[in-house]
């Protein structure tokens, strides 16, 4: 069984920054990849950030702003969010998809993080 955690979420300012942890425990075979989605109030959820071994992806909306990266050794991707937009508001969930054996593919989610970007 494998588990999601998020952390990190919160109260910020516009123009300053946030970091959020994912961290992924239990039993499994392998991580594939790591990715954290956003959704906006009234909104359906979006890709923010993904990462795996073959490359990196970045939504337009944070390219420049946000980095994503990954600890192998841990378990746990990060996103590190700066000048943060009150567009940037949402409820952030994390996404991890790899193989519970190395025949059995597993996409768990985590319970989410809030963002609120506000003055």
């Amino acid at each position: 069984q494998v588990e999601v955690m998020e952390s990190g979420g919160g109260l910020v300012q516009p123009g300053g920054s946030l970091r959020l942890d994912c961290a992924a425990s239990g039993r499994f075979f392998s991580i594939d990849a790591m990715a954290w989605y956003r959704q906006a109030p009234g909104k359906q959820r979006d890709l923010v950030a993904r990462t795996s071994s073959e490359s990196t992806d970045y939504a337009d909306s944070v390219k420049g702003r946000f980095t994503i990266s990954r600890d192998n050794a841990k378990n746990t991707a990060y996103l590190r969010m700066n000048h943060l937009e009150p567009e940037d508001t949402g409820v952030y969930y994390c996404n991890v998809r790899g193989r519970s054996t190395i025949i059995n593919p597993f996409s768990k989610w985590g319970q989410g993080t809030p963002v609120t970007v506000s003055s």
